[in-house]
């Protein structure tokens, strides 16, 4: 099994007719995964490769059958899209934008709350179920199908995880990058109850990084509620306090959101903590 995604994933882009949209969609199509089609207003009847698009998401969901959604468009209209995918019945929204403003996802969220529609991101890498189908702009080559769950809020960062999760025999069930925005539609504890319930998945890894209490919280659920190994890798260890790095949600205000906080709540919880990603081969060999 796997979470999110599987071979049962039928995946619309959103923006197909744009640079990334294209570029992505083929890409994705390449690695396996069944993309149905594509959704720009006004451009029905077109084709990105051998992809069919569509002026709505209504439209390419009757005609396909479709059941997630992946948005390249601008941030500005990004959230419409959202809106658009959840309206017409798509179970799984992968928000690709970035630069979403914080306030319109607040709202979205909202209007989310207690609809089918799941929303990952925006600003996130996506997800890839290895074998399986990836909704997403990763590489394929540091992943591979196995064991191990990655949650993620780096995008980079994960595979290089990935990528020592896979040398060192093991292989990934599901990875996903929630993406590190203050406001997202996944979070960590959403991951890990799904993890937590996946009989593939026999071991979880959490990436995470300075700023925001996310971490905390996601420890503080694995010390209730998970018995499987989970392991934790916190990156900006030596940010310095107040400097944004990287993404709006990585950055240290008011003395929280400190990567030894993130840790010390880890090893609290019973996460055993990586230092280095390389370190990741090693202790899963000492609890697999």
């Amino acid at each position: 099994m796997s979470i999110f995604i599987n071979h049962d994933t039928r995946l619309l882009v959103q923006g197909i007719t744009g640079r990334d949209g294209a570029f992505h969609a083929q890409a994705m199509q390449g690695s396996g995964t069944q993309v149905v089609g594509g959704v720009t207003p006004g451009k029905a009847g077109q084709k990105v490769g051998a992809i069919s698009v569509y002026n709505s998401v209504f439209e390419a969901r009757a005609a396909t059958g479709a059941n997630t959604s992946m948005i390249f468009v601008p941030a500005a209209f990004a959230t419409d899209a959202v809106y658009e995918a959840a309206d017409a019945g798509i179970e799984l929204v992968v928000c690709i934008s970035e630069g979403v403003p914080t306030f319109d996802v607040v709202k979205l969220m909202a209007w989310l709350k207690g609809r089918k529609t799941r929303l990952l991101g925006p600003n996130c890498p996506g997800l890839i179920s290895p074998g399986q189908s990836k909704v997403g702009i990763m590489p394929d080559l540091p992943f591979k199908p196995g064991k191990v769950g990655v949650v993620s809020r780096s995008g980079t960062l994960t595979y290089e995880i990935a990528w020592q999760i896979t040398n060192a025999g093991y292989g990934e069930s599901t990875v996903v990058g929630i993406g590190g925005d203050p406001i997202i539609g996944t979070n960590f504890i959403d991951c890990l109850s799904a993890f937590k319930d996946d009989p593939q998945t026999e071991a979880i890894v959490i990436v995470g990084e300075i700023g925001g209490s996310d971490e905390e919280e996601a420890a503080r659920y694995v010390r209730a509620n998970i018995r499987k190994p989970v392991f934790g890798f916190i990156a900006g260890q030596t940010a310095p306090a107040d400097k944004r790095m990287g993404h709006a949600g990585a950055i240290i205000s008011g003395g929280s959101g400190l990567a030894a906080d993130k840790i010390k709540a880890f090893q609290e919880a019973g996460i055993e903590v990586c230092f280095e990603p390389a370190e990741i081969a090693t202790k899963l060999k000492s609890r697999l």
